[in-house]
């Protein structure tokens, strides 16, 4: 019996923890040159899904949280990754716009967050074993 499922939920609590505290700061730090719209919320979402990513492949590479099968995630799918934080990004835009007026920091912290959570999806697809 492997450690599949205590593997899989420790890679995505650090892609999701980590992808809402980068999309948060980027945020925060983009907040007076940017106008918070769209651009903001895409720019925290791609940066929330890179350093999140990245993150986690430092912490396979260590050996930590990680199951018997369990590999970094290739190139290929941190750009599949890039890709859907657009959607999740802009989705965190427009859920910011519908709880109250989209501050910066919320706005980036809900771009990074739904970002990461569709590029945990992605992980967890590609970690699939194939038949």
């Amino acid at each position: 019996m492997s450690d599949r499922g205590g593997a899989t939920t420790v890679g995505l609590l650090v892609v999701i923890l980590v992808g809402t505290a980068v999309g948060a700061l980027v945020g925060m730090v983009l907040r007076g040159s940017i106008a918070h719209g769209v651009t903001l919320a895409v720019s925290a979402g791609l940066a929330a899904t890179i350093v999140a990513t990245l993150a986690r492949n430092f912490l396979v590479s260590r050996k930590i949280g990680v199951g018997p099968d369990d590999a970094a995630v290739p190139g290929v799918v941190l750009i599949y990754g890039a890709i859907t934080s657009i959607a999740g990004s802009l989705a965190g835009l427009e859920l910011a716009k519908l709880l109250h007026e989209p501050f910066p920091v919320w706005t980036g912290a809900l771009a990074g967050l739904l970002s990461s959570i569709l590029m945990g999806l992605l992980m967890i697809t590609y970690h699939m074993p194939k038949e």
